[in-house]
């Protein structure tokens, strides 16, 4: 399966040293199979390092690799937002470490849009039940988050391709 990592540089080798935390499904090496969505992660990426690196030239990158499923390995797979994906997202953005023992975690991505709807949530402004009712209104792409050595294992790198400014 090919599967896209936005980012503001090269990654012909993935690596679980640098990654943030505070992510949905915790700090992992994170991928998607819709191109559109690598696109947007590029952009929010940029805006962040621009932020931080004030007028530099920040490029962006999809970074395209094959992932090869293995039957061995400790996978969580949320189809679509369930009370349990909600309960788990909500746990991992919260946190500086990394609470689950999953080697690969796939599911929808929580973007901005829908980060908006989980904030109510948080905020006790909407019950769980009307908060997946209303994230179920959303397109819903998915992500594929590796956690582990054994995870990235999985991965092979094909090439990389700079995003244009346009895009």
């Amino acid at each position: 399966m090919k599967i896209y990592h936005g980012s503001t540089v090269i990654v012909e080798k993935p690596s679980l040293e640098i990654l943030n935390y505070r992510t949905d499904f915790g700090k992992g090496f994170y991928t998607t199979t819709d191109i559109e969505q690598a696109k947007r992660w590029t952009k929010i990426k940029k805006g962040r390092m621009q932020e931080e690196q004030k007028g530099e030239n920040i490029k962006r990158y999809i970074n395209i690799y094959e992932y090869t499923e293995n039957d061995e390995l400790k996978i969580l797979n949320f189809i679509e937002a369930t009370e349990e994906w909600l309960d788990f997202v909500y746990k991992n953005r919260k946190s500086k470490e990394l609470l689950h023992d999953y080697d690969i975690v796939k599911g929808p991505v929580a973007d901005d849009n829908l980060f908006a709807t989980l904030r109510l949530y948080e905020r006790n402004y909407t019950s769980k039940e009307d908060t997946i009712r209303a994230l179920k209104t959303y397109k819903l792409v998915n992500q594929i988050s590796f956690h582990t050595p054994k995870a990235i294992d999985t991965i092979k790198y094909i090439e990389t391709k700079e995003v244009e400014e346009n895009e």
